[in-house]
């Protein structure tokens, strides 16, 4: 066996990543784990990530189909949370494991896997079932915190990796009210040919709506091309939301988008680079700038030159952790430890204008959403800070959008522990089910900008 760490390098792949990354830059496979090897479809030596065998179904082909949201392949997908209906049926849903095609940030092709689940509950509105594309929040960067993966392992536990399937309450959520649900692994989270691009505005945006277009290809579903489709996330998951709200009418217009469910978005991640940074979660600031390096030259070369060898050590340890690994290992670590100088990544990022030049790019609000949006956000959120995420909702209101913004009003419930970012996840997830529930039903949404300025 091989851990993800040491893949071998065999021709077939090569084939597959073996030219991309190389034209990256070699530089960057000196401290990013994974990024510079892969494992194929037919390369028979497993992949084991912190202990854990990542299933051969995992494991892309070099050649890919050409076209976005085309399936490459299927099985079926035990839930580890369900029961015997009364009819036989599993409750809530017979579930597939699903990869498919899309199209990363450089504009190549990429597998990317993820599941759908047909409900068990009938769909009691008008034209045929509905579907939500799920975009899970952060999970980590280890092939085993893939969402698909914890569908059926509710909690990863060993002696090296802790992953909590913590978004199921939401999904089944979902499928209760009759819609079906595909959600997506993200680019590289899982499928195990690269590291994952955490919070990558695109590779995000176009992973999501392609999985609704694969949905419809799986054996067995009741969607169709017909059917509305609404797109949820929280967290990691709101900035992929939302992205592919605004990137919807040029990427996928073919999906019938009803409306979009944006909670807690990272749209400034320079912004957020400073809520997280000596936070529970600041592991996610060593996902993003693997992620980060691997897809873009430009901030790869600054990382590379500001980190020190204890940041080198630390962005190959976070490349392989999911979200429960990270806060054991590395809460409350200052990002200044990690680099030359005993700068904090703000401060190396300000100084260079082509690393500021990426995080521009990847800001979420510059491009009016397709559709009826809900933007959420606690008040009190100090991880993914609130007013990034209401300037989103004023970004897209001045642009015309149809936006519902909701301010989540809690007490400060403990700084940077993270309770301030995810009890709103779970306060305002009732609210959240509900109005995706009426945009799918065909229900009007009006938008409530007019009272932006009287909204904290």
């Amino acid at each position: 066996m091989s851990s993800r760490n040491t893949r071998p390098r065999t021709p077939s792949a090569r084939r597959a990543i073996g030219l991309r990354i190389l034209a990256v830059a070699a530089a960057a496979a000196t401290y990013l784990a994974g990024s510079g090897a892969a494992a194929a479809a037919d390369d028979a030596t497993p992949v084991v990530s912190r202990g854990v065998t990542i299933p051969a179904f995992y494991h892309p082909p070099a050649d890919l189909p050409a076209t976005n949201g085309t399936l490459i392949r299927t099985e079926p997908l035990p839930l580890g949370l369900s029961i015997p209906g009364l009819d036989g049926r599993a409750m809530p849903g017979t579930a597939t494991r699903l990869m498919y095609r899309s199209t990363d940030s450089n504009g190549r092709p990429v597998a990317v896997t993820g599941a759908y689940i047909e409900p068990s509950a009938a769909w009691r509105g008008a034209g045929p079932r509905p579907l939500v594309a799920v975009a899970s929040g952060t999970m980590g960067q280890g092939d085993q915190c893939a969402p698909s993966f914890s569908l059926q392992h509710p909690l990863t536990l060993t002696g090296d990796t802790l992953s909590v399937g913590y978004e199921a309450l939401a999904i089944y959520r979902l499928l209760a009210t009759g819609a079906a649900v595909v959600v997506t692994d993200y680019v590289g989270l899982g499928a195990t040919d690269r590291l994952h691009t955490y919070v990558n505005r695109l590779d995000g945006g176009h992973a999501l709506l392609d999985a609704a277009r694969a949905a419809r290809a799986v054996p067995g579903a009741s969607v169709t091309a017909q059917s509305r489709v609404g797109l949820y996330g929280y967290s990691q998951g709101g900035g992929a939301s939302a992205a592919a709200a605004e990137l919807h009418s040029t990427y996928a217009p073919d999906v019938p988008l009803a409306g979009t469910y944006v909670g807690a978005p990272p749209a400034d991640l320079t912004a957020v680079i400073g809520g997280i940074d000596g936070s529970a979660l600041v592991g996610a600031l060593g996902w993003s700038l693997n992620g980060f390096a691997q897809s873009d030259p430009a901030l790869r070369d600054v990382i590379e030159a500001a980190v020190n060898d204890t940041g080198r050590a630390a962005l190959k340890d976070t490349s392989t952790m999911c979200v429960g690994d990270a806060i054991l290992r590395y809460a409350f670590t200052r990002s200044s430890k990690w680099i030359t100088g005993g700068r904090s990544l703000t401060a190396v990022i300000a100084a260079s204008p082509e690393a500021q030049a990426v995080l521009d790019r990847q800001r979420i609000g510059t491009l009016k959403p397709t559709g009826p949006v809900r933007v959420a956000t606690g008040i009190q959120d100090d991880i993914v800070p609130h007013r990034q995420a209401r300037q989103l909702a004023v970004d897209w209101c001045r642009k015309g959008g149809n936006v519902t913004y909701q301010a989540i009003s809690l007490p400060n419930l403990g700084d940077k522990i993270l309770t301030n970012h995810l009890v709103p996840l779970i306060t305002d997830q009732g609210d959240a089910v509900a109005w995706m529930s009426d945009r799918l039903a065909g229900r009007t949404a009006y938008s409530n900008c007019w009272t932006m300025p009287l909204q904290p």
